[in-house]
């Protein structure tokens, strides 16, 4: 009935030291090698309304897909603590989008990669006039 925000599950994998995707995973007692589009879950952010979509994740699994659509103008702060157990990598595929880590801002446009840093809060924010698609991959630190 409700739907919390990227924010709120955010710490909620942190505090249990789980995957954002496995969190959800869990919950909706989902995981395996293969992953159809159909089944693929797809959530949205009721705060800034962005879309995402898990493309594949499987509980203890070697790496973790999804894929991100951040609406123009949107921006989603992760706390340090979602990502003291996780390295992730983020792809862009369309669009702007702005990363800050700490103080650190950059800017990756279509093409550009970003591996993350130590953990550290971070905030992904799209400045541009239409929305911003980006892939991010996660494994285990």
């Amino acid at each position: 009935e409700a739907s919390p925000t990227a924010a709120l599950l955010a710490k909620l994998s942190g505090a249990f030291e789980l995957t954002l995707a496995t969190l959800l995973a869990r919950a909706e007692n989902e995981g395996g090698r293969l992953t159809r589009a159909s089944d693929q879950a797809i959530w949205q952010d009721p705060e800034t309304r962005y879309v995402r979509r898990q493309l594949y994740a499987r509980p203890g699994g070697p790496i973790e897909l999804v894929q991100v659509s951040l609406p123009p103008g949107a921006e989603v702060v992760i706390p340090a603590s979602a990502y003291t157990f996780i390295r992730q990598v983020v792809w862009v595929m369309d669009g702007v989008l702005e990363i800050r880590e700490g103080s650190m801002i950059r800017k990756l446009e279509a093409g550009d990669c970003l591996e993350f840093g130590e953990p550290i809060e971070s905030a992904f924010r799209n400045p541009g006039a239409r929305p911003a698609a980006y892939i991010v991959a996660v494994t285990a630190r």
